[in-house]
C-alpha cells in the first residue's frame, strides 16, 4: 500500500481520520489538472456556506493564495507555501497570531488545505543547487486542486439558488401587489364578492411568512397567493362578461321597440312591455334558460355545454395540491391535461360517482375542470360520505354560479405544502 501522502501534525494537535481523508484525496487529482487561484477563490467565496467556511477564514485563506507564485495551480509548480505567522498576519489584515490558528484549523478541518508540518514545526523549502524548491514544509493546496469540480459545482448551485430566491420573491411581491390593488379596486367600485373573507385569505397568507423567509416558505405563499389572484380575477371577469351580455341584451330589446312602431307584427310579442317599464325586467326574462338546441345557459352567460368560461388553472399547481392522482395516470404520472382527465375517469369509477353525474359536471365546468374537481374528491376522500352527492351539488352550485374551485384548490395546497408538513 502507497502511504506516501500520509503526514501527520506538529506538536499537541491531534490527528484526525477527517485529516487522513483529506490526504488521501489529495493524491487522487487528475494529470494536468490546473485553475485560476482567483477564480477558484471567488467559487469558495460563492459556496461558503455548504464548504462550512467562515469568512474570516476565507480572509486567511486568501492571504496564503497571495503566497502562491503564480495565478495558475498546478503540481507542476508545487502545492505548497510556507509563510511565517509574522508574514501571514500582514497580509491578512493584521489578525492576531492566535486568531490565525483558530481560522487555519477551520480551512484544514473544511478540506481546503493541509498541512505538510517539519520535523520542528517550521515552514521552510529545500532547494536544489538551481534554486528550485525540491522540498518544503507548510500549507498545501492539494485538497483545493482535487475538489475543484466540487467547488465549482456547488458555487453554481448557490448562485442558481440565491437567483430562484431572487424571482421567486419579486414574483410574490408581484402577486401580492396585484391581489391587493384588484380588491380595493372591486371594493371601491361596488362589485360584487367575499372581498372581506378574500381580503383575510390575503392577510393569512402574508401572515405565515417568517422574517427571513427561505425558498421554501416564498414557494408555498407564491402558490398560494397566484391561486387567490386567479380566483379574484375569475369573479371580476365573470361580473365583466355579465355586465356586458346584460347591456347588449339591453340594447337589443331597445332595437326591437323602436326600429319599427307602426309595424303591426312582433317577432317577439313575450317581450313587449308598456312604456315606461324598467329595462332590468327585459334583462332578467332574456337571461332565463333558453331553448335547449342553443345550450343551456345561466344568468352569467356562461354557456354550460360547451365548457362555458370557467377558466382552469395550471396543471402544475393542480398536482401540487392533489398529489394523489398521479397514481392513477397513465404509466403512474400524470404529464398533461389529457392524462389528468384520464385519470379522473378511473377515480370516477372507483370512488361510485355516477357517468351521468360525471358528465354534468363536464358540461358544467369543462372538462378540465371536472378532472380537476375529482382530483380534489380523491385528495378529500376520507372527509367526504358520498362523492357522486358532492359532485352533483358542486356542479348545481356552479350553475348557479356559486362555486369556485379555487377556495378548494388552496386550500389543498397550504395542507400539502412541505412547510405544513415538516411543521407538522
Amino acid at each position: 500500500m502507497d502511504n506516501a501522502y500520509v503526514t501527520t501534525p506538529f506538536g499537541r494537535r491531534a490527528m484526525s481520520l477527517g485529516m487522513l481523508a483529506s490526504q488521501q484525496l489529495a493524491e487522487a487529482i487528475e494529470p494536468g489538472t490546473t485553475r485560476n487561484k482567483w477564480k477558484l477563490f471567488r467559487a469558495i467565496c460563492e459556496a461558503r456556506p455548504a464548504l462550512g467556511v467562515t469568512d474570516r477564514a476565507l480572509t486567511v485563506l486568501d492571504a496564503l493564495l497571495t503566497f502562491y507564485p503564480a495565478d495558475e495551480i498546478s503540481e507542476d509548480r508545487g502545492l505548497i507555501v510556507f509563510p511565517s505567522n509574522a508574514q501571514l498576519s500582514i497580509r491578512a489584515r493584521g489578525m492576531t497570531a492566535a486568531t490565525l490558528r483558530r481560522h487555519l484549523a477551520v480551512l484544514v478541518d473544511a478540506g481546503l488545505i493541509l498541512r505538510k508540518d517539519s520535523a520542528n514545526g517550521k515552514r521552510y523549502a529545500r532547494r536544489d543547487r538551481a534554486g528550485d524548491v525540491r522540498e518544503a514544509f507548510g500549507f498545501s493546496f492539494a485538497p483545493l486542486l482535487a475538489r475543484a469540480a466540487e467547488i465549482e459545482a456547488l458555487a453554481a448551485q448557490a448562485v442558481a439558488d440565491r437567483e430562484h430566491l431572487r424571482t421567486t420573491r419579486e414574483r410574490l411581491t408581484i402577486c401580492r401587489r396585484d391581489v391587493a390593488k384588484l380588491v380595493a379596486a372591486a371594493i371601491d367600485e361596488g362589485a360584487g364578492g367575499e372581498w372581506e373573507k378574500i381580503t383575510a385569505m390575503f392577510r393569512s397568507i402574508i401572515d405565515r411568512l417568517p422574517r427571513a423567509a427561505g425558498i421554501a416558505h416564498l414557494s408555498a405563499a407564491l402558490d398560494e397567493m397566484s391561486l387567490l389572484r386567479e380566483e379574484i380575477v375569475n369573479q371580476l371577469e365573470t361580473q365583466t362578461k355579465t355586465q356586458k351580455i346584460d347591456a347588449n341584451e339591453s340594447q337589443n330589446e331597445r332595437h326591437i321597440q323602436n326600429s319599427n312602431p307602426d309595424s303591426t307584427l312582433d317577432p317577439e310579442p313575450r317581450f313587449e312591455t308598456k312604456q315606461g317599464a324598467k329595462s332590468t325586467d327585459h334583462i332578467r326574462q332574456l337571461s332565463e334558460p333558453t331553448d335547449s338546441k342553443r345550450g343551456r345557459e345561466v344568468r352569467t352567460g356562461r354557456t354550460i355545454n360547451d365548457g362555458g368560461t370557467f377558466k382552469t388553472f395550471p396543471l402544475g399547481l393542480v398536482l401540487r395540491a392533489c398529489p394523489q392522482i398521479s397514481d392513477y395516470g397513465p404509466g403512474g404520472q400524470i404529464g398533461s391535461w389529457r392524462d389528468l382527465m384520464s385519470a379522473a375517469v378511473v377515480v370516477r369509477s372507483m370512488l361510485g360517482v355516477s357517468p351521468s353525474a360525471y358528465q354534468d359536471a363536464c358540461a358544467a365546468m369543462g372538462p378540465e375542470n371536472a378532472a380537476t374537481v375529482m382530483a380534489c374528491i380523491l385528495e378529500r376522500g376520507g372527509h367526504i360520505n358520498s362523492a357522486g352527492g358532492y359532485l352533483r351539488d358542486l356542479t348545481r352550485r356552479t350553475e348557479n354560479d356559486e362555486f369556485a374551485i379555487g377556495p378548494m384548490l388552496m386550500s389543498l395546497v397550504r395542507a400539502n405544502s412541505p412547510v405544513r408538513r415538516n411543521a407538522g
